[in-house]
């Protein structure tokens, strides 16, 4: 059974009852720079499917305390230096402050460790260009948690039904991505575009993962994209409202919108749809809740040639991700996601970042 929490995106870490891929002590990891709480859906996410966790370090002694009180088998480490030294440790996870979370994982790779960091796993073209160096060097993983699909059951399994041709060739995909400011809880960087990389760079990443997976594109053009401070003069380093136009090179389009103006009477901290158009039919996938009827919720509205369905995805179909990635750091393999796909998404979102900045 899954279970959610669904008020604040912040610490949305689901965890589900899952087969263990690896036996006991098997698979060690560790969690570090713990500063957005999507460290825990990692964290859940790797433990489900049989990972040990290790250590845990985070210069701020409160955060650390609070992660060990939810993982108690972990021990605290003094120092970064000490999880990169400790051999029994194969994955390093973290969700540190964006504009650091390349330096983190190149210290990584380079003491021999796979790694796996929150999205965006980048702020600037030139950390993307390094990773790809010390990635093709070393032969270590440098992952991404793009959540929004890979820690959602309706966004797993969209991908499945049109892996299976439940639509066809995909044509287009629509993203709506709203998101709960939650102004008084976020930390400062959050408001600092250096160090967050700005809204689609951050929450765009996701966006163009998903297209890029239910396209099956290799690659894309960035049509428009745009980026605006519209209600929050106060913070003027942030971005509350984000939109992108792109073609992939197999034909395919993509829209989405991005904002931080989910209302405060919304049972989930973002009501995020996925539109997929199809040559042979459509699909809605509603991930986090379902207006007025069901939150949590995830569902899959398909119509094909044959039917048109109302699919429960909540607690119904996992997430299998996690233990792919497990088993693909231990045989060296590609099935949970490849490096080029986990690139490509991180590099659309800063070039249409960049673009919108010039816009």
């Amino acid at each position: 059974m899954s279970k959610h929490q669904i008020a604040s995106g912040a610490d949305y870490a689901p965890t589900a009852e899952t087969e263990k891929v690896v036996k006991p002590g098997e698979f060690i990891f560790a969690s570090a720079f713990l500063d957005h709480g999507h460290i825990n859906g990692q964290t859940n996410g790797l433990k489900d499917a049989g990972a040990m966790l290790k250590w845990a370090f985070d210069p701020d002694a409160e955060r650390l305390a609070d992660f060990l009180e939810k993982n108690p088998e972990a021990q605290a480490a003094e120092s970064y230096e000490q999880i990169l030294n400790d051999p029994e440790v194969k994955l390093i996870c973290s969700a540190a402050v964006p504009s650091e979370r390349a330096r983190i994982g190149f210290q990584a790779l380079e003491a021999g460790k796979d790694y796996f960091t929150d999205k965006s796993p980048f702020t600037t073209l030139e950390q993307l260009e390094q990773a790809r160096e010390l990635v093709a060097k070393t032969g270590k993983k440098y992952m991404v948690y793009y959540s929004e699909r890979l820690h959602n059951e309706g966004g797993m399994a969209a991908g499945k039904l049109i892996d299976e041709g439940a639509i066809g060739k995909v044509l287009q995909v629509i993203n709506l991505a709203p998101h709960r400011l939650s102004k008084s809880i976020r930390p400062d960087w959050f408001f600092d575009k250096e160090k967050y990389g700005g809204i689609l760079t951050d929450i765009g990443s996701h966006q163009f993962e998903q297209f890029l997976h239910y396209t099956k594109a290799k690659d894309a053009t960035i049509n428009f994209a745009r980026v605006e401070n519209f209600n929050n003069p106060d913070q003027p380093g942030l971005e509350d409202f984000g939109e992108a136009s792109l073609t992939a090179e197999n034909g395919a389009s993509f829209y989405c919108r991005l904002d931080w103006f989910t209302p405060d009477g919304s049972a989930s901290w973002g009501d995020g749809r996925t539109f997929v158009v199809g040559t042979e039919g459509t699909m809605e996938v509603r991930k986090y809740m379902d207006v007025a009827r069901e939150a949590p919720a995830s569902k899959i509205f398909l119509v094909n040639g044959t039917e048109e369905r109302e699919i429960q995805c909540l607690e119904n179909t996992g997430f299998p991700f996690f233990g792919d990635l497990i088993l693909d750091c231990i045989n060296r393999t590609e099935y949970a996601m490849t490096q080029a796909h986990a690139f490509k998404a991180a590099e659309l979102s800063l070039k249409a970042q960049a673009l919108a900045d010039v816009a």
